[in-house]
């Protein structure tokens, strides 16, 4: 099975399409919201030598991690690199989602879609990573200026009165040279043994009308096809080489989303990914991402016209929740995906 034919953009088609309510002074649509560290000074926090912090609300019980080893009685055999989500349990399942290594929400690439830009494939992983305590129910982790992009960044993750997560990302490119004009950055959520490697969205074949909008089951039949789908509004990939070789990042589906989130399901329970429409985020799947067994339920982001010194950044929710039906799911997420698409 072949990927999708895609059409190229250059820049300024890229550009123009991503960004056409941008003028000369208008403030850039993915601009930061200044809610982390990293671009509001007014947050507070405290600094910790620690690697790991555990955080605990509703039915939920979740571990945040940097990209150091760790073992230890909390966390046990999680490599160094992974960074994020290295524990994510619910009362009626006291295992961890994700593969015990590795992590999910993992911030995993910074690219600009060509071979010679990615002197490093997984630089997140590679430089230091601290974490900032903002209170009990809120952590953050920080990455200074990465060795080869200079990418600054900052990763809230706040633990909701519910146990929903909720995930800000914010980063700054400190120096430019990206050759296509765009950041691209990508997170992946490595599933340990689901039994059902698909993900669920609402959308509809890339060439079909808003009249066959249904819910699509996805699962892409090996690693780096079919492997991503993009907003139905913003279907274009941004230029990326053919030999490029994050495969994940360059091999669109035939389907496209019309809402902006999606689902996974785990032994009866609920993985649900939801982002505000605004911000274009591509979802993304691998069937053995983290081994045989476990697919890596994953998403993308372009920044497109980056200016270097600016900040840029995103909001999403993750809900883990027990499975009764894609009916069920959608009610029990609504506030949440109406609260995400009212934040400016």
């Amino acid at each position: 099975m072949s990927p999708h034919p895609i059409q190229r953009w250059n820049v300024f088609s890229y550009v123009i399409t991503l960004i056409s309510s941008v003028c000369m002074n208008a403030e850039h649509p993915m601009a930061a919201s200044g809610i982390t560290s990293l671009t509001n000074p007014n947050v507070h926090y405290k600094t910790t030598d620690r690697s790991h912090i555990l955080l605990q609300q509703g039915n939920i019980t979740a571990v945040i991690v940097n990209n150091q080893a760790v073992d230890s009685s909390t966390l046990s055999g999680h490599r160094a690199g992974y960074n994020g989500l290295a524990f994510l349990s619910h009362k009626n399942r006291k295992q961890n989602l994700f593969v015990p290594p590795y992590a999910g929400l993992n911030f995993e690439h910074i690219h600009d879609g060509t071979v010679a830009g990615l002197k490093e494939k997984f630089e997140p992983r590679k430089f230091p990573m601290n974490l900032r305590v903002i209170n009990r129910h809120t952590v953050e982790i920080h990455q200074p200026p990465t060795g080869n992009w200079s990418l600054e960044s900052c990763g809230r993750y706040k633990l909701l009165k519910d146990g929903t997560i909720e995930y800000t990302f914010e980063c700054i490119p400190r120096k430019g040279e990206y050759q296509y004009d765009y950041i691209g950055l990508f997170w992946a959520s490595y599933i340990h043994k689901p039994g059902h490697k698909e993900i669920h969205f609402k959308g509809r074949r890339r060439h079909e009308s808003n009249d066959h909008l249904r819910w699509i089951t996805a699962e892409t039949p090996k690693h780096g096809v079919s492997s991503t789908h993009p907003p139905a509004d913003s279907t274009l990939l941004p230029p990326v080489e053919k030999s490029f070789p994050l495969t994940l990042v360059n091999h669109p589906s035939d389907y496209v989303y019309e809402e902006p989130w999606y689902f996974g399901v785990s032994n009866d329970m609920a993985l649900i990914f939801m982002f505000r429409k605004k911000d274009r985020i591509w979802f993304a799947q691998s069937p053995s991402g983290g081994g045989p067994s476990h697919p890596a339920w994953d998403f993308q982001w372009f920044i497109p016209n980056y200016k270097i010194g600016e900040a840029y950044g995103f909001t999403m929710r993750l809900a883990y929740l027990p499975f009764q039906s894609p009916t069920q799911i959608t009610s029990a997420t609504s506030g949440h995906r109406g609260a995400l698409n009212r934040q400016p």
